[in-house]
C-alpha cells in the first residue's frame, strides 16, 4: 500500500492543539520550549489557551500548525513509513520538513518569517478570500477573468483550488465584497468570506514576496527522502532547485490541492493520512477521491496507535 501524508494548512487551528501531547510527552515539551527560543515568545500559551482571535492571526497561527504537525513526526518518528507528502499552502512547510528537506530550525523561522510578511500585506493592501461552492472551476475562473478585466487595477484571483466544486478565491477587499454577486449568478451554491487577514495566494502579496524569497534562498535544502507534491506544480518531485522555486512562487500563485490528490491516485497513493490539527484535509480527500483509506493524526491518543 503506498501512503502520503498531508499536511494541515490555516483554517485547521483550535485553542488547545498540541496541549495534550506536549503533556504526554517530555520530548514534545522540550521541542515547544526550544521553538519558543526561537520565535522569542510563547506560543504554547497561545495554542494551549488561545484567545481564539489571537491564535487565529496568521503571524501566529502559522508557527503553531506547522509546530504541531513537526511535533507528531519527531514522536512517530520512523515507526510511520510513508511515500509521498504535501502540504496545504503553510502545509508545505511541514511536508519539508518531514521529508528531510528543512532543517526544524530553519524551517519554523522561515514560517513565522512568511506569517508575519503575509499578516503585513494584508494592512499594506487590504485583501479577502471567499470560498465558492457548487460550481466547476472553470466558471470561477471566467467569473474572476471578467473581474479583473472591469476592476480598475483590483485583483480577484483562484487561490486554492481544494476539491471539485469548491474553489477559494482571493482578492481586493472592497472589490471582492462589492462583486461576490458575480459568483452567485454563475451558479455558486454557497459563497462564504473566510477570517483571513489578507488576500493569501494572489498578486497583492507581491510587495513582501521579495523578502521571503531571500529567505528562503538563504538556508539549505536537502534532497527529500520521499517525492513532495508542491502546491504550485501539483506533481511529485524530488529537484532541490524545483522544490526552492516552488516554495517562493506559492505565496503569490494558487494551492492546486485538487489536483494533487488526483495525481497521487493516479500514481498510486491509497492511504492518505492528515497530520496536524482538524479534518479539513480529510473532508477535502474525500469529496476528491474514491476507494482510498483515510485517516489523520492529531492528538495523543491517535499518536499512541502508531506507537
Amino acid at each position: 500500500m503506498n501512503r502520503a501524508l498531508l499536511f494541515s494548512g490555516q483554517g485547521s487551528q483550535y485553542v488547545g492543539m498540541l496541549k495534550d501531547i506536549a503533556d504526554k510527552y517530555s520530548t514534545a515539551k522540550d521541542k515547544v520550549r526550544y521553538a519558543e527560543s526561537i520565535l522569542g515568545y510563547k506560543i504554547s500559551d497561545i495554542c494551549f489557551h488561545g484567545p481564539l482571535e489571537t491564535l487565529t492571526e496568521t503571524r501566529y497561527t502559522q508557527p503553531a500548525l506547522f509546530l504541531h504537525s513537526a511535533i507528531i513526526m519527531d514522536l512517530l518518528d520512523e515507526r510511520l513509513p510513508f511515500d509521498a507528502v504535501a502540504g496545504h499552502s503553510v502545509g508545505e512547510y511541514a511536508a519539508l520538513y518531514a521529508s528531510n528537506v528543512l532543517s526544524f530550525k530553519d524551517a519554523l523561522k522561515l514560517v513565522a518569517l512568511r506569517g508575519e510578511l503575509m499578516f503585513k500585506a494584508g494592512e499594506i493592501e487590504p485583501g479577502t478570500m471567499f470560498a465558492v461552492i457548487g460550481i466547476d472551476d472553470e466558471k470561477v475562473e471566467k467569473v474572476c477573468e471578467e473581474l479583473n478585466k472591469n476592476g480598475n487595477g483590483n485583483v480577484v484571483v483562484p487561490a486554492n483550488y481544494n476539491s471539485p466544486g469548491q474553489i477559494v478565491v482571493s482578492g481586493s477587499a472592497q472589490y471582492l465584497r462589492e462583486n461576490i454577486i458575480a459568483f452567485k449568478k454563475a451558479g455558486a451554491k454557497i459563497v462564504k468570506e473566510l477570517v483571513v487577514s489578507g488576500a493569501f495566494h494572489s498578486p497583492l502579496l507581491t510587495p513582501v514576496k521579495k523578502e521571503l524569497e531571500q529567505a528562503i534562498l538563504s538556508v539549505p535544502f536537502r534532497k527529500p527522502k520521499v517525492p513532495i507534491y508542491t502546491n504550485v506544480y501539483a506533481k511529485p518531485s524530488t529537484d532541490v532547485n524545483e522544490i526552492r522555486e516552488a516554495l517562493i512562487a506559492q505565496l503569490t500563485s494558487p494551492v492546486r490541492w485538487t489536483h494533487t490528490l488526483l495525481l497521487m491516485k493516479q500514481y498510486g497513493i491509497n492511504e492518505f493520512i492528515e497530520i496536524g490539527p482538524g479534518k479539513v484535509l480529510q473532508g477535502l480527500v474525500k469529496r476528491t477521491l474514491e476507494n482510498v483509506l483515510i485517516s489523520g493524526i492529531d492528538n495523543a491518543e491517535e499518536i499512541v496507535k502508531y506507537l
